[in-house]
């Protein structure tokens, strides 16, 4: 063990625990059983296969309620890993299941045996014919997909809420539709073709005109059976009818039996068949999907009603009159949305039975727009709408911002409203679809249901298409909370299909929770047919058993998930997942949800169990270590979960007092530190990285790599010993030069002035100088001892930036200009909790900008542009997602620059200051997708706006990154000495 390497025990959750009767086995605490994990390592490879028990545990919980440990992970590469596992798990008797996003609602992503990441290998996108189809990998986000799409004005189908997470994989497995696809735009009537794996590892690619004659040589009996269940079928006439009423209306649960009517070869049977099928019939590897066009121009009202029916009753209305989407959101829905920033505080204090309908309309061009908005405003008019409180408009808007709010507190249901519920509880989301006629009835129904079995009633959905969604929190520990939901289930399934003759399941797929209800539904004869069809592509049963089929009545109730308290900051988690695609360990390690399912299963073991000691083992580097702390999962989680400041209080944890104490110390005498580094860095120069990388190659051999940074060749060079001169009368600004910026220089061969020397530059040719306080060394924007979870020090920087900054500015007089969007955050947002209550009002006096947005807004402007660049990429930093800054990146590149490109796989780099030289695989692994978009093709230009996240996507990209300000002023330099960079 590293010399200083920290206790593990000293990571172990504090208070008192109780024992949870769900939690992972004694037996389990080595991880994955023998000799399951040697003969899947021999058959994969040791890097594909996830065997500590930790790795068990953090793929056991999904955004469901469920949770299934799993025996063995397997990260699969390509369709050769699946059918490998697939062939493996047909000689051993074993079962698998299929694990993208994981945030299936319904425990779909769960296995208690073999489990096959395929999101971590399986990503990307091919547009086709300008657009109008895409294929696209499974593990691709619908978000990403989209973005792709929308240079061709071009969309997918299918637009679920979890979009920002949820894969296409997922989607087309479970038909997932969302808030305007309703039945004509789901995966089943967009879907072109699928390439997939059946159970017995033949690959069929329903877009092959071959593919019925191979699939006829390869799987004889598999063709002969579906064509006799074709057959049976389209003879019953009244079977056949009642097929058809049944997806006249939005309906996941069980298997798709229209595609034995709408298929005429067993190819074509199958694509329909594996829409919808949940993992239990193959592995979609590949979609094709015929995709939608995309109007840009919309219409938004959110309009709030005196009651449910009241807004049921419109619905109707606004279908006719071409709304794509009819939202509905009850009182207690509205109110709990107050969780989710940019929501109307006082939405708080509606009325308990104030109900709002978001209807929007998306049109391609102005006339149509205008003509719809007529259409909506005739329908308004004759509306009794109310304004129960002051931020209530009920009126149309054009505002995107505005828009995106509405949608934003719409989309937040589950996890909004999930957040808000009791600690401890499990959380429960169902959704359903009754005829839209019946909407305004069923939505009465269920309210009395819940509140008659003792649960919270509330309710939203997509009501132009009769789906309505509920949740149900409950304590799974307890049983008589366990029976209370049963009692409910029983009673809402049979209040659904015998009363209104709805769908269970609208658009969350069967899952383990509606299993035991499909023959209610679907009746004896078509649930018969559905297991005949499982028993022709999947007779020995390898995928997903139980997560469509179950005979057990009870299926619903096992495995339900207990939700042990833990740290404050993160115990409203439901493990959504929202969090993940922009988390930068995400492919190394652990993810935010992940690091708070570890600590729910620390709390449901005894302590000094063998299996709290394994999660403790790993937690310190797979959880906290490798977290960048840039705390964008708290931008997507929908209730700001912030992850990374969890992480960073257990980094705060793990230090020794003298750690805490050399940290202070280097706070309070910060001047001499930052001459000290910057001195190091010039002396590196005359070194030779070799030297360097060995030297402290073997440091960080020796004392643990989270205390002794590796030398990395694309570390700049110093920085010039003195800041450019300036003067304070007449500035328009004082200009803050971050530590990073006074420490270390351009990019290496870089030709042109400093960051420092470009900022007051540009400033002064748009009329608009700066002033440089003489005494800036030895202060900093805290962030060092923040990240690190350095309290004391954290503490001493705060208050003495705060105070100078105050000075400087004249008591907020002028603006503070900083040139490192990291350096902008802590200034004007991180310090604050750590500031005295004196230096808490200096600080609300302080206007603290991003040099990038004074450039933006103050100087462009007034700058004559004497030459472009041909193309620039952009690199936005986590911190501008923070601040909002990154529409000022791309204004200021736009001025530089002929064409300017952000790739859509951009995000967190993961240097996070020095977390890239403390652990820089971090950094490979968060930059691998996005400098594979940006090595694609060439740029004359590689611009961001951190000095920091510059070196580590150069490292990341090999291609030399530098400040946006940099470009800026080349391009408004006067006389000829502008056309090298290098």
């Amino acid at each position: 063990m590293p010399l200083l390497e920290p206790d593990p025990r000293s990571l172990r959750p504090r208070g008192r625990r109780e024992p949870s009767p769900d939690r992972v086995p004694d037996r389990l605490a080595a991880g994955t059983p023998e000799p399951l994990r040697s003969e899947l390592i021999a058959l994969l490879g040791a890097d594909k296969v996830c065997w500590k028990v930790s790795d068990l545990v953090r793929y056991a919980s999904d955004a469901s309620p469920y949770r299934f440990v799993p025996q063995a992970v397997v990260v699969a590469e390509d369709i050769d890993d699946v059918s490998a596992v697939l062939s493996y798990a047909h000689g051993r008797g074993r079962e698998v299941v299929f694990r993208a996003a994981g945030t299936s609602l319904n425990g779909q992503a769960q296995g208690e045996d073999i489990l096959v990441d395929v999101r971590r290998h399986w990503a990307g996108i091919e547009v086709l014919d300008d657009g109008l189809r895409a294929r696209v990998l499974p593990g691709t986000t619908v978000v990403r997909a989209n973005a792709a799409l929308a240079r061709h004005g071009r969309v997918l189908g299918p637009d679920p809420a979890s979009a920002i997470a949820c894969t296409v994989g997922g989607v087309v497995a479970n038909n997932a539709s969302g808030m305007t696809a309703g039945t004509t735009r789901n995966s089943y009537r967009t879907v072109s073709s699928l390439t997939f794996v059946l159970p017995s590892g033949t690959v069929v690619d329903t877009g092959d005109p071959a593919a019925d004659e191979d699939l006829a040589h390869a799987e004889p009996r598999l063709c002969e059976g579906l064509l006799a269940l074709k057959a049976e079928i389209e003879a019953d006439a009244e079977l056949t009818a009642r097929i058809r009423a049944k997806y006249a209306i939005k309906n996941t649960n069980g298997y798709r039996l229209d595609a034995f009517l709408d298929g005429a070869t067993p190819v074509e049977i199958l694509r329909g068949l594996m829409v919808g099928s949940e993992g239990t019939f193959g592995f979609i590897s590949e979609v094709v999907f015929d995709t939608l066009p995309l109007d840009r121009l919309v219409s938004t009202a959110l309009l709030f009603f005196p009651s449910l029916p009241a807004a049921a009753a419109a619905v109707p209305l606004f279908n006719e009159a071409g709304a794509i989407a009819v939202e509905l959101m009850d009182g207690n829905t509205l109110r709990a949305s107050v969780r989710v920033k940019g929501v109307s505080a006082d939405w708080a204090g509606l009325p308990k039975d104030t109900t709002a309908l978001l209807v929007e309309f998306r049109a391609p061009h102005e006339a149509a727009q205008d003509a719809y908005e007529r259409a909506a405003a005739a329908v308004m008019a004759g509306l009794d709408l109310v304004a129960p409180v002051a931020s209530v408009t009920n009126e149309l808007t054009r505002d995107a911002r505005t828009i995106a709010g509405y949608w934003k507190a719409r989309k937040a249901f589950v996890t909004a409203v999930g957040g808000s519920r009791p600690s401890g509880t499990t959380l429960i989301t169902e959704d359903f679809a009754v005829p839209p006629s019946s909407l305004s009835e069923a939505c009465a129904a269920l309210l009395e249901l819940q509140a008659r079995h003792g649960f919270d009633a509330a309710v939203a959905g997509h009501a132009a298409h009769g789906n309505l969604h509920f949740l149900l929190a409950f304590d799974a520990s307890k049983p008589s909370d366990v029976e209370r939901y049963a009692a409910f289930m029983d009673e809402f399934c049979r209040l659904t299909v015998e009363r209104f003759d709805g769908s269970l399941k609208a658009e969350h797929a069967t899952g383990r929770n509606i299993a035991p209800f499909l023959e209610l539904e679907w009746g004896p004869k078509a649930t018969g047919l559905m297991w005949r069809t499982k028993q022709v592509i999947d007779p020995d049963e390898v995928l997903a058993p139980r997560i469509v089929l179950d005979r057990d009545p009870q299926a619903h109730l096992r495995g339900l998930k207990t939700i042990p308290k833990v740290e404050a900051i993160a115990d409203p988690c439901i493990e959504c997942g929202f969090c993940e695609p922009t988390c930068p360990s995400r492919d190394l390690t652990t993810t935010p949800r992940q690091r708070i399912v570890l600590r729910r299963e620390l709390m449901r073991q005894p302590d000094g169990s063998p299996v709290e000691a394994g999660l403790l083992e790993s937690y310190g580097y797979d959880a906290v270590d490798t977290c960048a702390g840039d705390s964008t999962c708290a931008l997507d989680c929908p209730v700001g979960i912030d992850t990374g400041a969890l992480m960073r209080e257990f980094r705060h944890r793990r230090h020794s007092p003298r750690e805490e104490r050399v940290a202070a110390l280097a706070a309070r005498h910060f001047k001499a530190v930052e001459a000290s580094a910057r001195l190091a860095v010039a002396a590196a120069d005359k070194v030779g990285d070799r030297l360097l990388e060995r030297a402290t190659g073997l440091a960080r051999r020796a004392v643990r790599p989270d205390l002794v940074p590796e030398w990395l060749p694309q570390i700049p060079g110093a920085a010039p010993a003195s800041l450019p001169r300036t003067e304070r009368v007449g500035a328009s600004a004082v200009y803050y030069p971050a530590c990073v910026n006074r420490i270390f220089g351009e990019p290496e061969g870089f030709r042109g002035p400093s960051l420092p020397q470009a900022l007051v530059a540009v400033s002064e040719r748009a009329g608009r100088p700066v002033w440089i306080p003489d005494d800036v060394a030895g202060t900093c924007c805290a962030t060092i001892w923040h990240s690190k979870g350095y309290a004391e020090g954290n503490a001493v920087m705060a208050n003495r930036i705060v105070q100078a900054a105050w000075g400087w500015t004249a008591g907020g007089l002028l603006p503070l200009v900083v040139d490192a969007s990291s350096c902008t955050l802590g200034i004007a947002h991180e310090v604050v909790p750590y500031l005295t209550d004196d230096n808490r009002e200096l600080h609300r006096e302080l206007k603290v900008v991003d040099s990038v947005v004074w450039a933006a807004e103050e100087l462009l402007e007034h700058l004559a542009i004497l030459r472009t660049a041909r193309s620039a990429v952009l690199h936005p930093t986590c911190s501008m997602r923070h601040l909002g800054d990154e529409a000022s990146l791309r204004a200021v590149a736009s001025a530089c620059a002929e064409e300017v490109v952000v790739p859509d796989d951009a995000g967190c780099c993961g240097f996070a200051g020095d977390r890239g030289v403390l652990h820089p695989e971090l950094t490979a692994s968060a930059t691998a997708r996005e400098a594979a978009e940006v090595g694609s093709r060439p740029y004359e230009a590689h611009l961001s706006a951190n000095r920091m996240c510059e070196v580590g996507l150069e490292r990341g990209t090999g291609r030399r990154y530098y400040s946006v300000i940099l470009e800026l002023e080349r391009a408004t330099r006067p006389g000829p000495g502008y056309l090298r960079r290098s």
